[in-house]
């Protein structure tokens, strides 16, 4: 995998206060261009592996950090006419013209994003957290060595990975299969998509994560023109093969959370070492920008990136998208020693992201919580 976005908490720096006070961690675009465009993806074929075990934690920032999503309460207006629900999966994109990339259909995204922008954003009501954002609340699947973005097609040819969501992902996934199988450990249920990190060890055994929040905010100055994903968007951030931390040890950003917090650190100083009142969380972060003309690029990341020094989408990223961030909380809390990263030390943590979203509930969650800066739990309500 590749190097990994500036490292930010986009979103936890308004939830601050939430963080300390939990005992366990239970936590456009300002100028689209005519040549986006949408992906069409295949008919639907599923394959499913073996689910493991793991405890479930939810996602109620507003409660903990990793906490069971409160729902909201009902919308009490209607909501203005949305694209049709999608009943199957649309038809794969036209071919790349260059090896690794692979186009979204320009016509299909024009008119997907025209039509999104003409959707009526919900009334804002109960006075709801101005923080953009809404989320997806996942438990672990399985595990499996497996990279259907890296090495799609190449069964075992990875290091171990944890998959959080759609319940089939493997080698051989795609956006097609994926939409085709409904099963998956994350709410909402409209959410198909599959999400995956390295596998935490320690002394050699796996350590599944005790819930994990996937969050889709925005860090733009001005949200108002964020899009959402085309259906078959994949991306990954961070970089398995770095092994070492970075010149301004902004590297590693494993720490406790909860009550107590950090209380020192390993032997080798790589990992913190948590209160008892405290547990290990790490959070990785997507760019909020894209090229707005590819689902994916050779290295996976070339059709993302950041946003400019004001704040926005430009240049060769002019497309807002949602800035996608795992939160990720371990039972782990005073006893961190011996454990590492599939892929090696803390400072080769990395994660992926395969868009199989019902493409309506995204939409309908982009444009009423993120275009409208304000915050919603994983049922898309204020």
């Amino acid at each position: 995998m590749s190097d990994e976005s500036s490292p930010r908490r986009p979103f936890l720096r308004r939830r601050s206060t939430l963080v300390t006070a939990v005992a366990v961690v239970a936590a456009v675009a300002a100028t689209i261009a005519v040549t986006t465009a949408n992906a069409k993806p295949a008919a639907p074929s599923a394959s499913n592996t073996g689910a493991v075990e793991a405890a479930a934690v939810g996602d109620a920032a507003d409660a903990a950090l990793l906490g069971t999503p409160s729902a909201g309460p009902t919308a009490t207006a209607t909501q203005s006419p949305t694209p049709p629900a999608a009943t199957k999966a649309p038809a794969p994109p036209p071919p790349a013209k260059r090896p690794g990339w692979v186009n979204v259909d320009p016509a299909k995204q024009a008119a997907d994003v025209k039509a999104f922008f003409a959707m009526k954003p919900r009334k804002i009501t109960n006075n709801p957290v101005t923080v953009p954002e809404f989320n997806a609340s996942c438990k672990v699947s399985h595990r499996n060595n497996d990279d259907p973005i890296v090495a799609p097609g190449l069964a075992g040819a990875s290091h171990n990975h944890t998959f959080m969501g759609n319940t089939s992902t493997d080698a051989n996934s795609t956006a097609a299969s994926l939409f085709a199988n409904k099963k998956t450990t994350c709410t909402p249920a409209q959410d198909h998509s599959a999400y995956w990190i390295p596998t935490l060890l320690k002394d050699g055994k796996p350590v599944l994560p005790s819930g994990v929040t996937v969050y889709y905010g925005s860090r733009l100055k001005d949200p108002s023109k964020t899009v959402p994903f085309p259906f078959g968007f994949r991306m990954i951030t961070g970089d398995a093969k770095n092994q070492k931390d970075t010149p301004d040890k902004q590297g590693n950003h494993f720490w406790c959370a909860g009550m107590g917090g950090e209380v020192g650190r390993t032997p080798d100083g790589e990992w913190p070492v948590c209160a008892k009142t405290a547990n290990l969380v790490r959070q990785v972060t997507f760019p909020d920008c894209w090229d707005g003309v590819h689902l994916d690029s050779p290295d996976h990341k070339s059709h993302v990136g950041p946003a400019d020094r004001q704040g926005k989408c430009s240049g060769k990223f002019p497309v807002a998208i949602p800035s996608v961030s795992f939160v990720i909380g371990y039972p782990l809390s005073t006893d961190t020693t011996g454990i590492k990263l599939s892929s090696g030390t803390g400072f080769s943590m990395h994660a992926d992201f395969f868009n199989a979203w019902e493409p309506k509930a995204l939409a309908e969650r982009v444009r009423n919580c993120v275009d409208q800066g304000v915050k919603c739990g994983s049922n898309g309500q204020f």
